[in-house]
């Protein structure tokens, strides 16, 4: 290999990459596109539900119920209801995602009994934020009730009943605000730089011989090995320099806490642009169309860094089956890693095993794009 023919082949693929608007505005504006969008668009936080409050009683202790919900901040009271129907209607509308209905003698049987019922409704055409606002308002009413409780015994003189009674203390560790931000944000990295590092590279190769300049190429005492890397070495440097961006404005923007180590998330952000852009490289050998080539790299990345890497979904909750195809997916390990590092601080004795797989990842993709490209025209 001739470090001369090399440096060449990457010159002329910069030179490639600066003429091309289409390829200058994927690696420079997609990234801070994506970033923009996925940082703040997408949230897994369960905030200010629309809530229609049907409160038949009216009295000092259904207001302190209802003023705990809203208190709370995870719902918003949007609606006072008067009926039942209005209650329907509401819902039916959209104007409320769920509703409180307080029985007219809800503070006479609490007084009487010590338990009253309370009547939620909820829409269960979004099942995640259901199922989440349905435990928030169990919290709610669990607490106003203790509460309710303690000070009942107080008025009366009596002791609240603690026996047998359990306190749970929860702690929360590496993501101690339960900020969802912190969980997506890490993994917005890998699905950057999947998209940008496969569309550009899918493009080398299949450029050449759209423009009928692969003959020249051929004609040359380049070899394959220097093919590819003067060809990867360019988008390389774009895809780690967006890899870096990204990362410094999930710290520094987004405040996403780093506990890490900066080499151990250099040189695996360096083992996951090197897989994407292999993965690009080979589509644009075996696909002489550049459209043709872009659309089948899109699809061998995007899809399943979205997917099936634990970006959007928790892979333990995936079927049996699914979670085994997950093994074969690199952007899991990435992903996996970067997670590990930025909220648990993990060394990289805590992380051999997903950096292991990424490793050996990289490694394939790197001796299957080097047998890929063949100097012959057929």
């Amino acid at each position: 290999m001739s470090l001369r023919r090399l440096i060449a082949m990457a010159y002329k693929e910069s030179l490639q990459i600066w003429r091309d608007r289409r390829s200058l505005a994927i690696a420079l504006l997609m990234p801070l596109m994506q970033m923009a969008l996925l940082g703040y668009g997408v949230s897994l936080d369960i905030k200010r539900v629309p809530l229609c409050v049907h409160d038949e009683e009216h009295s000092q202790t259904s207001r302190e119920l209802v003023q705990s919900f809203v208190a709370s901040g995870w719902f918003s009271a949007v609606a006072l209801s008067g009926s039942e129907r209005d209650v329907r209607d509401a819902m039916n509308r959209g104007l409320c995602r769920m509703a409180v209905t307080i029985p007219v003698d809800f503070s006479r049987v609490l007084t009487t009994t010590g338990t009253a019922p309370v009547q939620t409704i909820a829409d269960a055409s979004d099942t995640n934020t259901t199922n989440i606002a349905i435990g928030y308002a169990q919290g709610i009413v669990a607490q106003v009730a203790a509460d309710f409780a303690t000070r009942w015994a107080r008025a009366h003189g009596v002791l609240p009943q603690q026996y047998g009674a359990v306190d749970l203390e929860p702690r929360v560790w590496y993501n101690e605000g339960l900020d969802s931000r912190n969980f997506i944000i890490p993994g917005v990295v890998a699905v950057i730089l999947a998209l940008v590092g496969a569309q550009l590279t899918s493009l080398t190769v299949a450029r050449e011989w759209e423009r009928g300049t692969m003959e020249q190429l051929i004609s040359t005492p380049v070899k394959p090995i220097e093919v590819m890397l003067g060809k990867l070495v360019p988008y390389f440097v774009i895809g780690f320099a967006d890899a870096s961006f990204c990362l410094l404005g999930a710290v520094y923007w987004f405040h996403v806490p780093f506990r890490g180590s900066i080499p151990t998330l250099l040189v695996t952000t360096a083992l996951f642009t090197l897989v994407v852009l292999g993965i690009g490289y080979l589509m644009s050998v075996h696909i002489r169309s550049q459209v043709g080539a872009s659309q089948v790299a899109l699809l061998l990345t995007m899809m399943p860094t979205t997917m099936l890497s634990g970006y959007t979904f928790a892979i333990d909750q995936m079927p049996r089956a699914v979670q085994s195809i997950t093994l074969l997916v690199y952007a899991r390990y990435y992903v996996t890693i970067l997670r590990a590092v930025f909220l648990k601080g993990s060394p990289l004795a805590d992380i051999a095993a997903p950096f292991g797989a990424l490793a050996l990842y990289a490694l394939v993709i790197v001796v299957l794009s080097v047998r890929a490209f063949r100097k012959r025209l057929d």
